[in-house]
């Protein structure tokens, strides 16, 4: 009977020691994977942090390519009204009276609201990349604090794991006295 006593202890004990072991690589596991998630997340937000500067580059390229387009068009316009001046002098028309300052005027106003459209348009893809930036930035930031989260839970696994080999051990161990000398039976 000893010899099965014996037996049954080593195998309790043995199953003890395994069960703890897997807890503990259990809660390690864990906590490396949310060192890698939080490092995923690092990346991801990496990531996002260079396209929202690549969106800021791209919206000051927008205004200045809208400011260049601008001071081109404005430059076809005084062509064009230079065009038409010479073409009423050329008929004999005095270019600084009647119908041929109105058609000059005409031509100057409606190519000033042009001009006009050019720098609100290239206002507009500026807005759009900035807003793109933005928006960048922020899931950046969401993405470092989730990675963070992350790593915190795994940690938080690890511990837990260790508090639960160490309940298990205390527990076994009791089972393993209570069997061995009867400690807690009512009636010795």
């Amino acid at each position: 009977m000893a010899a099965f006593t014996s037996i049954m202890l080593g195998l309790a004990i043995g199953g003890a020691a395994i069960k703890a072991v897997g807890t503990i690589k259990s809660g390690n596991a864990a906590a490396r994977l949310g060192t890698a998630q939080r490092e995923a997340a690092e990346s991801q937000a990496e990531l996002s942090d260079f396209n929202a500067q690549v969106a800021t580059l791209q919206a000051e390229d927008a205004i200045v390519r809208g400011q260049d387009e601008e001071q081109r068009f404005r430059t076809r316009v005084r062509s064009a009204i230079g065009a038409q001046r010479a073409g009423f002098a050329a008929g004999n028309i005095d270019v600084s009276s009647g119908s041929a300052v109105d058609v000059q005027a005409d031509t100057a106003f409606l190519g000033e609201m042009d001009a006009l459209t050019i720098r609100t348009n290239a206002a507009r893809e500026a807005w759009g990349f900035k807003v793109q930036a933005e928006d960048l930035t922020r899931r950046g930031q969401i993405q470092r604090k989730e990675g963070a989260m992350y790593e915190k839970a795994g940690k938080s696994a690890r511990t837990a794991s260790r508090f639960d080999t160490a309940g298990s051990l205390v527990g076994t161990g009791a089972s393993l006295l209570e069997a061995k000398y009867g400690m807690g039976r009512r009636g010795n």
